[in-house]
């Protein structure tokens, strides 16, 4: 809600009182600790607002509201305010649509059934067979997603497929029989950022350090793929193999392994890469999920 003057000079002097209040602080650890707190949240709005006048003068009218919300860190700060300029089931879809490519390419998909009272209930369809991995790396794709484009979002629900028995310590997307209802579990796994990735702009392939661990990433016509590069044909390294059409073939035995199709070994069915959960931010900035693919 917008305040007016007298409000703005009110809320002024409060924060100027709780100021003082952290200055008055005896204990010197919590006094640096809420000092360091106000410090970087006065960063965090200053690089806002500056990004916000960027936007302002070089864009006018419907562009500007638009070039807000593409802003990862402007749209967080209308998040927080309550002005956030697209509706929250709009966001969702968007979210979801934004990730549909992975989930697609583990035989997987998800259709929004409704947002309601901060709710969003979701229905899985299909499943990943021959891939071990695929409850955990479509479980923290959709979570991911929909955590950065609406964390206003209270809970999510899922309904769908109970997947295959995976291995001891796995957690599945839903632990649910058919049709039942619970939230999704928490997710697991550390998401990193790797970047832009430039060396593969046009397509190709390119094994990148991430946190300490060597990831390789795929881009076949502008959709991108993460795979732990080690082939497990003959246990060497894919970083040079080649890509044909949607297949890479390793270097070293030749066997080819359908990158759309999470890595599963073609002539092969019982050999199949190892996917790592990834996302690609609407500013072309690309993600991942380590510590969730099975070793």
């Amino acid at each position: 809600m917008r305040m007016d003057d007298q409000e703005v000079r009110e809320r002024v002097g409060r924060v100027e009182t709780l100021l003082e209040a952290i200055e008055a602080l005896q204990d010197p650890r919590a006094q640096a600790t809420a000092a360091e707190a106000v410090q970087a949240l006065l960063e965090l709005y200053g690089e806002g607002l500056v990004r916000m006048m960027q936007i302002v003068g070089e864009l006018s009218g419907a562009q500007i509201v638009d070039a807000f919300a593409a802003d990862e860190l402007i749209a967080h700060l209308l998040l927080l305010h309550g002005l956030h300029p697209v509706d929250l089931q709009t966001r969702v879809l968007q979210a979801l649509e934004e990730v549909r490519p992975y989930l697609e390419s583990h035989g997987g998909n998800v259709e929004l059934v409704s947002v309601e009272g901060g709710v969003a209930r979701l229905r899985l369809q299909g499943s990943c067979h021959g891939c071990p991995s695929s409850s955990m790396t479509l479980k923290l794709a959709i979570e991911q997603a929909i955590q950065e484009a609406a964390p206003d979002l209270e809970r999510i629900e899922a309904e769908g497929l109970v997947e295959p028995a995976l291995p001891t310590g796995f957690v599945p997307l839903t632990a649910i029989q058919t049709n039942a209802r619970q939230p999704l579990p928490e997710p697991s796994g550390s998401w990193m950022v790797a970047g832009a990735l430039p060396q593969i702009a046009g397509g190709g392939l390119v094994l990148k350090e991430i946190g300490g661990q060597p990831v390789l990433f795929l881009n076949l016509a502008g959709d991108f793929f993460a795979y732990q590069h080690i082939c497990p044909g003959c246990g060497q390294s894919l970083e040079r193999g080649s890509l044909l059409a949607d297949e890479l073939a390793c270097g070293g035995c030749r066997r080819c392994y359908d990158v759309r199709h999470a890595g599963r070994c073609v002539g092969t069915p019982h050999l199949n890469l190892e996917p790592i959960p990834l996302l690609v931010s609407q500013s072309g900035i690309v993600k991942v999920a380590l510590g969730s693919a099975i070793s």
